[in-house]
């Protein structure tokens, strides 16, 4: 029987999975929460990606946690997924938001659990690898798939806008800079400052072209992800949904040149096969998605993500027994 519990109102539980608050955190191996949170917005009038959390559970209802075409997985034989909601925030106040971002993430962390973070706009990220942080002894390295660095020092005044997510990440103590990668940089919405910023930090680029002339998607990959997971203890995943291709993104920025959705979800299952500890997916804008594609898309996305991960658990298992041997 499928589950019918709403997180609030009429929204359901992301993939009909179970309502959990922090108390019960320990019960399910995967956590999911929402950050309906859109700060400055840098783009004219194009806004609205708070309600990507809503919308993205909306869509998700439809469906299974069936893969055919990875191997016949179904992630639900695996794996238990738990909604936690949505953190509170305050479209009046950035800094009490981002705190409430932290806290409610640290709550997560300091179980240890696989989590997924649905935006909200980028500035989320900031804080919930900054939570991570502080609950790891060694350092954290983050792999960064996007069309743009996201590191502008502040856009009129914020400091945590959507476009300086990374800016922060770079002054963290506890994120090692040259260990982010940031993934499939493309198109002039970049700005020379951001690629000097970038290069200045520490921080790698792997570009568009990088992809697709220079290695494949699992070639990609590693790549990635040793250079993100070279001396630190966890490695987190963000992904912006421009990315995408603008032909295959409707609710997300207008970009050119992006990922179709085979190579980002092919991406996504190689990248967490490797051993992320938690992920989040921002920038969906469902106003501007008549049919809700952008959203819809982010199910697949997850599963796939979750396929990753089921492969990475595995792998690790055999490790331990090998060492046993």
């Amino acid at each position: 029987m499928i589950n019918q519990e709403k997180v609030y109102g009429n929204t359901p539980c992301f993939l009909n999975s179970r309502k959990i608050n922090v108390k019960d955190i320990d019960l399910v191996d995967i956590t999911l929460y929402g950050v309906p949170w859109e700060g400055t917005v840098t783009w004219g009038d194009y806004t609205g990606c708070e309600l990507g959390p809503k919308l993205m559970r909306i869509c998700s209802k439809r469906y299974s946690g069936y893969l055919p075409e990875l191997s016949h997985i179904n992630i639900f034989d695996h794996l238990s997924l738990g909604d936690l909601g949505d953190v509170p925030v305050n479209p009046n106040n950035t800094a009490e938001t981002m705190a409430n971002i932290e806290a409610f993430a640290d709550e997560i962390w300091k179980r240890g659990k696989f989590s997924i973070a649905l935006g909200g706009d980028h500035g989320i990220t900031y804080p919930i690898v900054k939570a991570l942080g502080k609950r790891t002894k060694g350092k954290i390295g983050v792999i960064h798939l996007d069309a743009h660095y996201d590191n502008t020092d502040d856009f009129t005044g914020d400091q945590f806008a959507r476009c300086s997510s990374f800016a922060r990440l770079y002054e963290d103590e506890n994120v090692n800079t040259e260990c982010i990668v940031h993934l499939g940089i493309h198109g002039p919405r970049n700005t020379a400052e951001n690629g000097r910023r970038a290069m200045e930090a520490g921080a790698k680029t792997i570009t568009i072209r990088e992809i697709r002339d220079v290695n494949n998607i699992k070639e990609t990959a590693k790549s990635a992800f040793s250079l993100a997971s070279d001396g630190t203890e966890a490695v987190y995943l963000s992904i912006c949904s421009d990315i995408l291709d603008c032909a295959f993104n409707p609710g997300g920025p207008p970009d050119v040149n992006g990922l179709s959705t085979n190579e980002l979800l092919n991406l996504i299952y190689e990248i967490t096969q490797l051993g992320v500890v938690g992920m989040d997916f921002v920038e969906v804008y469902p106003q501007q998605d008549a049919n809700h594609f952008s959203s819809h898309l982010c199910t697949t996305l997850v599963l796939y993500a979750l396929a990753g991960h089921i492969e990475s658990k595995k792998a690790a298992a055999g490790e331990a027994l090998s060492a046993l041997i």
